[in-house]
């Protein structure tokens, strides 16, 4: 089974390197790998580091994270797509874990539980715990890591791009449901976990962090292109 791991990418010079040397220890045991970067108009070292990591570097002009995972997707070959953050390290046994499971055609794919690196700030841990909480209640699980089955992912139009925040979650949702029609299913990844950066919870002012990491505000909003400018203008690098 050839996987496609596919990871956007926008100014992501100071947390790329460390991705793609995750990435590389854990493909050992993954015969076939696809591994594609899409650069999103970035004016740093990013398509440079990716280029010497040995991936397919392509290339998205439009600022919309949607359309950068689709451009991803449409120029990979694998059976099975995994997205991947920029800022999101997978364990060594995380790759395998998804083509495990995987292997059973009723499955079309699913998410990995994320943890998050330590913050300066000490209300972020509990803020993030009570994220994750609603995110089970609500049925959102973020896309820091997703994979999908190929066939799935063209029957659902890819990400919505009409989407500016949360695309990944309504992905899932959208997922889930062509499973349930299809009497298939999706699967969550609970073990090993990948470690995203905290950066945002970090460098972001509170209000804004309210806001932009809000799943009721997400879930509300994610069309109105005018309230998410900020977090495309002056993301947290």
């Amino acid at each position: 089974m050839r996987l496609s791991l596919i990871i956007p990418a926008h100014n992501e010079e100071a947390y790329l390197p460390e991705t793609l040397r995750c990435v590389s220890a854990a493909r050992k045991n993954i015969p076939d790998l696809e591994l594609i970067v899409v650069d999103n108009e970035s004016t740093d070292a990013t398509r440079a580091i990716a280029e010497k990591a040995g991936a397919t570097v392509l290339t998205e002009t439009i600022r919309n994270i949607a359309q950068v995972r689709n451009t991803g997707a449409a120029a990979s070959s694998g059976e099975v797509l995994i997205f991947l953050d920029a800022d999101t390290h997978v364990r060594p046994t995380t790759l395998e874990q998804i083509a495990a499971a995987m292997e059973d055609p009723r499955c079309l794919g699913g998410s990995v539980r994320v943890e998050y690196t330590p913050s300066t700030r000490w209300w972020v841990r509990p803020y993030l715990m009570g994220w994750e909480f609603w995110g089970h209640v609500m049925r959102m699980h973020q896309g820091a890591a997703q994979f999908v089955r190929r066939e799935a992912f063209q029957q659902l139009g890819g990400y919505d791009t009409s989407i500016y925040v949360g695309e990944d979650i309504q992905f899932v949702q959208r997922l889930k449901k062509l499973a349930r029609t299809r009497r298939g299913y999706t699967t969550f990844i609970d073990r090993p976990r990948v470690l995203s950066s905290s950066r945002r919870f970090t460098k972001m002012s509170i209000p804004r962090i309210l806001f932009l990491t809000n799943p009721i505000a997400i879930l509300l909003f994610w069309r109105a292109r005018s309230l998410w400018t900020d977090w495309y203008a002056h993301p947290p690098r």
